[in-house]
């Protein structure tokens, strides 16, 4: 009989508060499920296409769907809900998502336009594009990373999703790897928001320190004192994703993606992201000069510029793109001037942008698909043959232009309102919205010609049939536009949590249809004759817009980044020469002058370390062991003997380890080294073995290695001398035993700091993989096969494939019965090291070790006898295990890294103690031995196959 006694484990001293039993799931973690399900979906987007084709895009849909249904269900129930998982504690970073009123328009934005999309992309996208699976699982994971963005709760959650989305993002616009344009808008794209996103991060991590805290819904509540120049770095990514003037040259070339692409990414969805920002963020810094002041002034040149260029396109998408650049700046004069009254203006404009802009970017491809252009020059008569497109063009084209009795109408009535304030900045504000609204219904009323009316001299154009997944999105988001227009009460009512919280009341405004004949009415009869008399000009204003004409934004980026190359160019011409002798150079003589300038900088400075020339008496003979091996390195004259003497030294530092107590360390740095060696001697026997000589005089360099150790030496001294407090040992001991582990090394490996063991790890395989793959100048592939027919010879130990010379029958009957003894050897290790010495990495060495002598005995077929899997294979498994049990705890309703033990009674055995730790030590155990057979199979098996082709 086997008993099982679970116990929760600890990490850090931070006892475990999940349950293992089953429990309801509160609302606020179904925000958490919809994020699984649509990673979920993006990773099941390849299987899902090879079976359904593009059917499967409306598989995919059911993801974006989901979240729309729980939009209507957290409207239907109250906002807000929230919910929050401890993910590094340490760090002050959790998984914070919280839905208010803000968040619940972005999720039924994000989520139900997502839907929409997909349904209309699988009609869009044709049967046979080979990039069918990679456009549905990257367009389900962006909508995934933007429904995290809008819910998350915490600054760094919030970078995370926000630079996902710009990964994303660049997949997607990059859809067509052939097409320059669409590579060059991709890097375009991710070079401007990276950099703002950058520059925003920077920007939170001074807003969370100076808060004391990361949580958004906090630093609203109770704003902290920041700096103009923290709201600046926020601003600038802000500003960078919403393509804001300087940024907006990234988004009219982004228009190289596809259709469905730009009306998600590029109307409902990415370049909303810097405006939600603003408008989160609103209501802390909002009355903030500041923040205010650059807001309004660069949202006001934006729309301005964004809507004048907009009158010189001929490609209908262009045209649109200029015209959201124009209106994304609108957004930005609203939530950027921080009132209460504007915040509910720009909610409302929000909304209304999102359908209206979203239906026309999917109208411009239903007519690229049916009439097979979208240049307005070319476009004759289609709202004859295509009535019913040319109807929710005119609806969406209306709400855009602000006509009443649609959505548009609505919000720009309640944003002119809103800037009535009679000040000198509300009367240039409102004077550029006035200016940038008129130019939009000058741009809507040249999309609408272009695209639908009869021009003279044009012969109408041929259409074919629309089908009906193609008309149905964009037919229902003009229609929304208008259904929803009535309803403008009820929003504004929804909306009053989010904009109650402005501390700057404004110009008192409301969400209406109708409010009477007002001064926002006869401004918006302004905005409508001048911009009827801007259409019927537009030849003229084309000429002005050409004679006008300096540069293009993009050219402007593209030579600004072309300069910047050349540059970097120069400078790496002029201290990278292709020569390591002359980087060790600089490097030590850095070094060293950075200790004597630290003694020429204050020569009265004292150093006074009490040092105690040994407390046993085997250290001075280490001691002299490592010089001995040191001296005799640099009398070397070969490169093997040198790396057998820099091997002595290493082997004499283990020992030195092990006198001082340390045997972990000891063993490890012992199997490392003898490891290192193998490989260095598997390098060098492809190098000449020529004396090595200096190309400085030896008593330079004798010189400064003096001098350089001197100073590493002093500055550890320093370091030491200089600890005022308690060192962190003395705790370890403790925090061992919370954890369950016996060894302090174990448990400081991989339970208080198994973060750092998670990323070492993956460092370690990537480098590996990186490495190894220099040398597989062919298709890396697991069998290593012969050049001839001959089957490899067989013998009663080893399939040796040495020539006849090189072979020893000794070696090899001692590889063949070691191996699986020195196998059972690391398993004893890796199960031993949660409490006594050994490990994980340990025991992986220790076999891998095993692995290199039956390949030093048998050459590359003996290799693939004595681990027949493929090296991706080990470093992928050992990952994966790392990586899920890191993330079990989160399993279980506690953190990251919480670990779970288990008291398994056995009869005849006893009680085992066994934990996730032990799992986690195997991904290790797992990956050491992967990357040890990786770099066998490239700098051993490899190097072979080709010195025998050869």
């Amino acid at each position: 009989m086997i008993r099982v006694n679970l116990r929760r484990a600890c990490v850090a001293g931070r006892p475990w508060r999940g349950t293992l039993g089953a429990r309801a799931v509160p609302p606020g973690e179904t925000m958490e499920s919809l994020l699984i399900l649509h990673a979920a979906a993006a990773i099941c987007a390849p299987w899902l296409t090879r079976r359904l084709g593009r059917d499967a895009l409306l598989a995919l849909a059911l993801a974006p769907a989901a979240g729309f249904g729980y939009t209507l269900w957290v409207m239907a129930a109250g906002v807000p809900q929230q919910s929050s998982r401890a993910w590094a504690p340490a760090l002050g970073m959790s998984l914070a998502f919280r839905a208010d009123g803000l968040s619940v328009l972005m999720m039924a934005l994000v989520t139900g336009v997502g839907a929409l999309v997909l349904v209309y992309s699988s009609r869009y996208l044709a049967r046979d594009d080979d990039a069918l699976a990679r456009f549905g699982g990257i367009m389900v994971a962006f909508a995934g990373a933007m429904l995290g963005l809008v819910i998350a709760d915490d600054l760094l959650l919030l970078y995370v999703f926000w630079e996902l989305t710009t990964v994303f993002s660049y997949l997607l616009i990059g859809y067509d790897p052939q097409s320059r344009a669409s590579r060059r808008a991709a890097m375009q794209a991710l070079i401007i928001t990276t950099c703002g996103g950058l520059a925003m991060l920077a920007g939170f991590v001074v807003i969370g320190e100076a808060a004391g805290t990361y949580r958004i819904s906090a630093i609203v509540a109770d704003p902290p004192a920041i700096g103009a120049f923290a709201l600046a770095l926020v601003l600038a990514g802000a500003l960078a994703k919403s393509a804001i003037f300087p940024f907006s040259s990234w988004l009219p070339a982004a228009m190289a993606a596809p259709t469905p692409v730009s009306a998600y990414l590029h109307a409902a969805a990415m370049v909303k992201a810097g405006v939600y920002l603003l408008a989160r963020l609103g209501p802390a810094f909002g009355d903030l000069a500041a923040w205010r002041a650059p807001a309004v002034a660069l949202g006001a040149v934006t729309m301005a510029l964004g809507g004048w260029r907009a009158l010189r396109e001929t490609d209908l998408k262009r045209l649109l793109a200029y015209g959201t650049v124009s209106q994304l700046g609108f957004l930005t004069i609203l939530f950027g001037a921080g009132t209460e009254a504007t915040a509910l203006a720009g909610v409302a404009m929000l909304l209304a942008h999102a359908l209206f802009k979203a239906a026309l970017f999917l109208v411009v491809g239903v007519v690229d698909h049916a009439a097979g252009s979208r240049d307005l020059r070319a476009l004759s008569g289609l709202g004859r043959s295509m009535p019913w497109v040319c109807a929710v063009a005119v609806l969406a084209g209306a709400s855009m232009a602000g006509v009443p009795p649609l959505v548009g109408f609505v919000a720009k009535e309640a944003a002119l309102e809103s800037l009535l304030t009679g000040d000198p900045a509300g009367i240039l504000a409102l004077t550029a919205v006035v200016a940038g609204s008129a130019l939009t219904v000058a741009y809507t009323l040249r999309f609408l010609w272009g695209a639908f009316a009869a021009k003279p001299g044009l012969a109408p154009t041929r259409a074919h049939r629309v089908e009906a997944a193609l008309f149905a999105p964009p037919a229902l988001l003009s229609a929304l536009g208008l259904v929803l227009a009535p309803a403008a009460g009820v929003f504004e009512a929804a909306m009053s949590g989010y904009t109650g919280a402005f501390r700057d009341p404004g110009h008192g405004t409301h969400l209406a249809l109708w409010s009477g004949a007002t001064v926002p009415l006869l401004l918006s009869l302004l905005i409508f004759v001048a911009g009827g008399l801007l259409f019927l000009a537009r030849e003229p204003v084309s000429r002005l817009g050409t004679a006008l004409y300096v540069t293009d934004s993009g050219v402007v980026f593209w030579n600004g980044l072309r300069r910047l190359d050349l540059l970097s160019i120069q400078i790496t011409g002029i201290t990278q020469r292709g020569s390591v002798p002359d980087y060790l150079l600089l490097t030590l003589s850095s070094m060293a002058a950075v200790g004597a300038f630290s003694l020429l900088y204050d020569p009265t400075f004292e150093l006074v370390v009490p040092v105690v020339a040994w407390e046993r008496p085997e250290q001075p003979i280490l001691v002299v062991l490592i010089a001995a091996g040191a001296v005799l390195a640099v009398l070397a004259r070969s490169y093997i003997v040198l790396a057998l003497f820099c091997g002595l030294t290493g082997y004499g530092t283990a020992l030195l380890f092990l006198a001082h107590g340390s045997p972990d360390l000891a063993l490890t740095q012992f199997l490392a080294e003898t490891l290192s060696l193998v490989v260095f001697v598997l390098v060098l026997r492809r190098l000449a073995i020529r004396p090595v000589t200096g190309r400085l005089p030896f008593g330079f360099r004798l010189v400064l290695g003096l001098v350089v150790g001197l100073v590493a030496v002093g500055a550890g001294a320093l370091a030491i001398n200089a600890r005022d407090a308690a060192p962190v040992g003395a705790l370890m001991a403790g925090a061992a035993e919370q954890a369950g582990a016996g060894n302090i090394v174990s448990a400081l490996l991989l339970d208080i700091r198994a973060w750092d063991t998670l990323g070492e790890s993956t460092v370690i395989v990537v480098l590996t993989l990186g490495v190894t793959s220099l040398v597989f100048l062919r298709r890396r592939s697991y069998a290593i096969e012969r050049d001839d027919e001959e089957a490899p010879p067989r013998t009663p130990w080893l399939a040796s494939t040495l020539p006849e010379g090189q072979r020893a029958l000794a070696f090899e009957v001692a590889a063949r019965l070691t191996f699986h003894t020195v196998l059972v050897l690391s398993v004893f290790l890796l199960f031993v090291g949660h409490s006594g010495v050994g490990g994980g990495f340990a025991g992986g060495i220790v076999a891998g070790l095993a692995i290199t002598v039956r390949y030093l005995a048998g050459g590359r077929y003996e290799l693939a006898r004595a681990l027949p899997v493929h090296a991706g294979v080990l470093l992928g498994v050992g990952l994966t295990l790392t990586t899920c049990t890191a993330l079990a705890g989160l399993l279980f309703g506690g953190a990251a890294l919480r670990m779970l033990t288990a008291d398994v009674t056995v009869p005849l055995v006893g009680t085992l103690h066994l934990s996730t730790s032990l799992v986690f030590d195997l991904g290790v155990y797992v990956s050491v031995v992967g990357m040890v057979q990786d770099v066998l199979r490239a700098l051993g098996a490899e190097l072979d196959r080709q010195m025998e082709t050869r």
